[in-house]
């Protein structure tokens, strides 16, 4: 994945809204792309230079089918094509990948990556068929019936975090200590106003669903639950005889994410630093035995890393998409990674899972936990649907100096 880079500063995130919450009645393409044509005119990247775009999207809505064009249109980017990518909770890191490979093999120069999704009010969908008894067709709930089953497995995702403690003898308690790690951690990106959150998270202006009357101004996340000792003990697990209570799995939520990737020139070109130097290294994917999908990203990473000819030794900082507190417990025990050096500033245990955006905000909070460390290596590995998952390695060089980014190193101890 030779000359693939991140310009610094050329990624955002919205506010992740709960279920339900203050982006449930938006399009979130067109959500995407009212903040991406501000984020663009804000960040002064010219059109002209993005050749590509990719747009991460797992919920069909109205006008989905345009998909990247629609978007593209709406960016002003007439001219740009590209793919809509739906690859459930990995669909960031392919949509990453894609763009990767496209600026490496030189068949595009500058990439625009957006993931955007709302779980909120998703669709039913009805499939007719006339053969069947009566003419009567077949009718999904997109969200819900596939959270409930797996069409191939057989079993819902509850149950798959519910195996995977079984086999790694994982209780309770220890899936709460978990998510009170991960809550202290969040809590770290809220302090002095929010102040790491701010480096790349981006105001969302509230409207109807015309998308004509600003309504409000959404500036942080929303639908975070306050976490204690006290409150998850005093949850009982969803399933019968379970481990994994409401309090120890993620969200769904509303959100978009977008990024820059180029070339290591145009990348100092557009950079709001060009001292500062985001590299892709690896990518990897796995499939474990059904069933097992929060041991998934495990074997993933060891492919990312290898690619990437580094091993966990060489790793800085580790985040994951969690959707379940097993999910850090079997990466853990797995490589040996401390689990308290994990998920520093947030997870999408804690702030939510929108699905597409999910791993990119992710990486965006990755990439700036190591520009505050002054550089270094850094792993993203999460699940998806289906028992897969997916990683991606990339390196930060961020030259120190007095007054500017990477000055300071956060406490990983939390």
């Amino acid at each position: 994945m030779a000359n693939a880079f991140i310009p610094y500063g050329a990624y955002w995130s919205t506010p992740f809204a709960k279920w339900q919450g203050a982006l449930a009645n938006l399009n979130s393409i067109r959500l995407a792309a009212s903040v991406g044509r501000k984020f663009l005119e804000d960040k002064h990247i010219p059109r002209e230079i993005i050749d590509l775009g990719i747009l991460g999207i797992t919920n069909p809505q109205p006008g989905s089918f345009y998909g990247l064009p629609w978007l593209t249109g709406m960016l002003g980017l007439e001219n740009v094509p590209g793919p809509t990518v739906q690859q459930a909770c990995a669909t960031s890191a392919r949509a990453l990948q894609m763009a990767a490979a496209e600026v490496a093999q030189g068949s595009a120069a500058c990439a625009l990556v957006v993931c955007a999704d709302r779980m909120s009010n998703g669709p039913v969908v009805y499939y007719p068929d006339a053969s069947a008894p009566g003419g009567n067709g077949l009718t999904e709930k997109w969200t819900l019936d596939n959270f409930a089953r797996d069409p191939y497995a057989g079993n819902a995702m509850i149950d798959t975090a519910e195996n995977a403690s079984a086999r790694l003898g994982i209780g309770s308690a220890e899936l709460n200590e978990v998510t009170l790690t991960r809550y202290a951690q969040y809590q770290a990106a809220l302090a002095d106003d929010r102040a790491f959150q701010r480096r790349y998270m981006v105001e969302v202006p509230l409207s109807d669903s015309s998308f004509r009357k600003q309504t409000g101004l959404l500036a942080a996340d929303q639908g975070i639950f306050p976490t204690t000792a006290e409150g998850l003990a005093g949850l009982k697990p969803v399933k019968p005889n379970g481990t994994h209570s409401f309090g120890t799995q993620t969200h769904p939520a509303d959100g978009n994410a977008g990024a820059i990737v180029t070339t290591r020139e145009r990348a100092r070109e557009i950079g709001a630093d060009p001292a500062i130097e985001i590299e892709l290294l690896g990518v990897g994917q796995a499939r474990v035995e059904k069933g097992y999908m929060p041991l998934a990203p495990v074997p993933a990473a060891q492919v990312a890393l290898a690619r990437a000819g580094l091993s966990i030794k060489d790793i800085d900082a580790v985040k994951t998409h969690n959707p379940f507190a097993a999910n850090d417990l079997a990466f853990a025990r797995a490589t040996g990674f401390p689990l308290d050096r994990m998920n520093n500033y947030g997870c999408s245990l804690i702030w939510g899972h929108p699905q597409g955006p999910t791993g990119l905000r992710a990486t965006i909070e990755l990439i700036e936990e190591l520009v505050l460390r002054g550089g270094g290596v850094g792993l993203f590995t999460g699940c998806a649907a289906g028992d897969s998952g997916m990683a991606l390695v990339l390196r930060v060089a961020a030259a120190r100096s007095e007054g500017g980014a990477g000055v300071s190193r956060p406490d990983t101890r939390n």
